[in-house]
This record gives C-alpha cells, sequence and structure tokens, in this order.
C-alpha cells in the first residue's frame, strides 16, 4: 500500500539533521554525532598496543553500532535522494558519485572488517572519514571546500613557482655540497627533500650544509620559503574573507527581502538595501536607544521583541522597524526602545538613510506615512 503524504514527510524528515519549519531535528543531529564519536573513537584507541580483549571487544561494539547508523543513514539518503528534487534526473546517481556520498559509503564499509577481520585494519580510514560527515552540521568544513573550489587557480599558480623554486634549490645545493658530502647530497632527487623541509622552515638536520657558500645559499632559501608559503596562505585568508562576505550578504538579502516595508521591491534594489544595513544583536533586557540621545540610525528587527517606552507601552517584534522618526525630523530620540528578548536587528546608519531616502523617494513617502501614523 503506497505511503500517503503525510507519512512520507514524515519519513523524509526522520534523519534529516536540517532545520524543518524552523525547527531543529536535535535527535538526529545527536545522533549523527554520537555515532562519529563511537566510529572515530574506536578506530583510534584499537590502535593502542597491548589492548586488553575486553576493550577490543567494546572498541568492535562500538564500530558495529556507529556502521549500523551509519548503513541506515546512507541508505534513507539514496532513497531521499529523488524525493528532495523530482525534477532533478539521476538524483540518486548524483548523490552516490558525489564526495559527501562516497563519504557516507566508506563510513559504513568498517561494518565489513567485523566479518572479514583481514580488512579491519584497511577499513580503518573510513571510520576516521566520517569526520567530514560533520560538514552537514557546520559550515566550516564546507567553506573549505568553496574557497579552495574558487581560487584553485591562484593556489595552482603559487604551489606551481614553489615547485620551480624547489628544484632549482635543490639542484644548486647539490652542485655546492656534493664535493664535502658525496653520500648525502648525492643526487638532485635526494636533495629534494633538504629542499622541502628548508622551503617549509622545518629542518631536521639529517641533510645539512657544511661549506660556507652551501650555508649561505641555505639561509637564502630559508627566507625564500617563509615568503613563499605567505603567497598561498594570504590567497586562502583573501578567499575566506570574500566567501563569508558573500555568505552575509546573501543572508542580509534575505532577512530584507523578508521585511513588510520592503514588499514589492525588485531584487536589485533590495540588493543594495542590504549592503547598506550591519547586523546587530541585542542581548535580553537591553537597552537599544535612550530618550534625548541624538538619532544616528534606524533598526529592523529579524528576530525577537523590543518596547517602545512610551504611554501605553509600545512592543515591536520581527519584521517592524523603529528609531525612523527621528532621522526624519532631525531631532534627538522622542523615546526609550528596550529588547525584550535576544533580539537580532538590521541597522541604518544616518548617511545610509539619507542616501537611501534621496535614492528611494517612493521607500520614502512610505516611511513617512508609518511614521506619521505612530505619531497620533
Amino acid at each position: 500500500m503506497p505511503m500517503g503524504g503525510d507519512g512520507r514527510g514524515r519519513l523524509l524528515h526522520l534523519l534529516d539533521i536540517s532545520a524543518r519549519d524552523g525547527q531543529v531535528n536535535w535527535p538526529a543531529r545527536v545522533g549523527l554525532v554520537i555515532a562519529i564519536l563511537l566510529s572515530v573513537g574506536s578506530a583510534a584507541i584499537v590502535t593502542l598496543p597491548d589492548l586488553p580483549a575486553f576493550e577490543r571487544f567494546d572498541c568492535q561494539v562500538a564500530t558495529a553500532v556507529a556502521g549500523v547508523m551509519f548503513l541506515a543513514e546512507y541508505l534513507w539518503r539514496i532513497w531521499r535522494a529523488p524525493l528532495l528534487d523530482p525534477d532533478l534526473p539521476h538524483a540518486r546517481r548524483r548523490y552516490l558519485l558525489s564526495f559527501i556520498g562516497l563519504v557516507d559509503l566508506l563510513s559504513a564499509a568498517p561494518l565489513l572488517g567485523l566479518v572479514m577481520p583481514e580488512l579491519a585494519d584497511t577499513l580503518l580510514l573510513g571510520q576516521l572519514l566520517s569526520l567530514f560527515k560533520l560538514s552537514r552540521l557546520t559550515p566550516a568544513l564546507s567553506l573549505v571546500a568553496t574557497v579552495l573550489k574558487s581560487e584553485w587557480r591562484a593556489l595552482a599558480a603559487a604551489l606551481l613557482v614553489m615547485l620551480v623554486l624547489l628544484v632549482i634549490a635543490s639542484g644548486v645545493m647539490y652542485l655546492l655540497e656534493r664535493g664535502a658530502q658525496p653520500t648525502v647530497f648525492s643526487s638532485i632527487p635526494r636533495s629534494l627533500w633538504w629542499g622541502i623541509v628548508t622551503m617549509a622552515t622545518v629542518g631536521y638536520g639529517d641533510m645539512t650544509p657544511v661549506t660556507p657558500f652551501g650555508r649561505l645559499f641555505g639561509g637564502m632559501v630559508m627566507l625564500l620559503g617563509i615568503a613563499m608559503f605567505a603567497v598561498p596562505a594570504g590567497i586562502l585568508a583573501t578567499g575566506f574573507a570574500t566567501e563569508i562576505r558573500r555568505r552575509d550578504f546573501v543572508v542580509t538579502w534575505n532577512a530584507v527581502a523578508r521585511v513588510p516595508l520592503f514588499t514589492g521591491l525588485d531584487a536589485t534594489r533590495i540588493a543594495a538595501i542590504a549592503r547598506l544595513l550591519k547586523p546587530q544583536i541585542v542581548p535580553e533586557r537591553q537597552v537599544v536607544v535612550r530618550r534625548g540621545e541624538p538619532a544616528d540610525a534606524m533598526f529592523f528587527i529579524m528576530e525577537g521583541e523590543v518596547e517602545v517606552e512610551i504611554e501605553p507601552p509600545v512592543k515591536l517584534a520581527k519584521g517592524q522597524f523603529f528609531g525612523e522618526v527621528g532621522l526624519l525630523l532631525d531631532t534627538t530620540r522622542n523615546a526609550t526602545v528596550a529588547a525584550l528578548t535576544e533580539t537580532r536587528l538590521l541597522v541604518l546608519d544616518r548617511a545610509d538613510f539619507q542616501r537611501l531616502m534621496h535614492q528611494h523617494p517612493d521607500l520614502k513617502a512610505r516611511i513617512e506615512a508609518i511614521a506619521a501614523e505612530r505619531k497620533r
């Protein structure tokens, strides 16, 4: 008998760790974290020398529990793939061949090691790879992947330059040191090891120059290595900053688009407004603005609730705004506003407010009409 829409929906979200209708599926998230801890922890403990038999058995039990949980999740995601987007062809194949799909498969693979002990050591890698499943809980790992994907050309160019300098530096050191240390710097391939540890400023000491020119050149390579490793570090830092700004902008854009005041504005105008707004989180019971202070900003409420201390007091919630009267009249604050709960705001300062009103007369008319109604 086919599963009804409600039953399918419940099964669809049974193991879903994402938010649904604003609520996070905490049981699924906690279960995933427990399975990862069991898998990685047992993989690490089982490698300890002289491990007692009963502890080894406990590790096998933990591996089995985690493996069953991962296998159930893997099968569920295969079944779920076409249900998430029926219009996407080959949804199951796309998931199976994706990086996270392969990680899901390899995370469940250690179950084979319980019935085929000769594969247990090899399948330990699958247990460690389960750490990548944390990317579904936090954007940090996906952020790294996105930055590497967007900056791969610059990183490849920097690594190519480093490779060229590595080969040249190893060749020069071979020519300078082969007479004094024929068994140490016996060839350019062997000298590459010296080049790697020197440019990385690790310096294991197993291959060191002894001639004056060799030491002078070695010092130059060390300094060059510091400079060269700073290049990919700078590329990654810039990439991270750019991607974080882009994601913050997307979040702000979505938040602005949900504000009733901006209903009907096209995407270009919403984007222009989003660039002007700055996020601010106000703790519970903290005053946002005080009566008599200079009016220097307007505030949009994204989450939470505030109270305007007038007679009688007025409560404002998500989607509403305050602080516009002082900016329109170019005067001081006429009321104190305090957060009733932890409140997330978007702040539009005076200069940006004036620019926005000048560029969007229709938006100015809306704000003036609301402000006039509030003053009654």
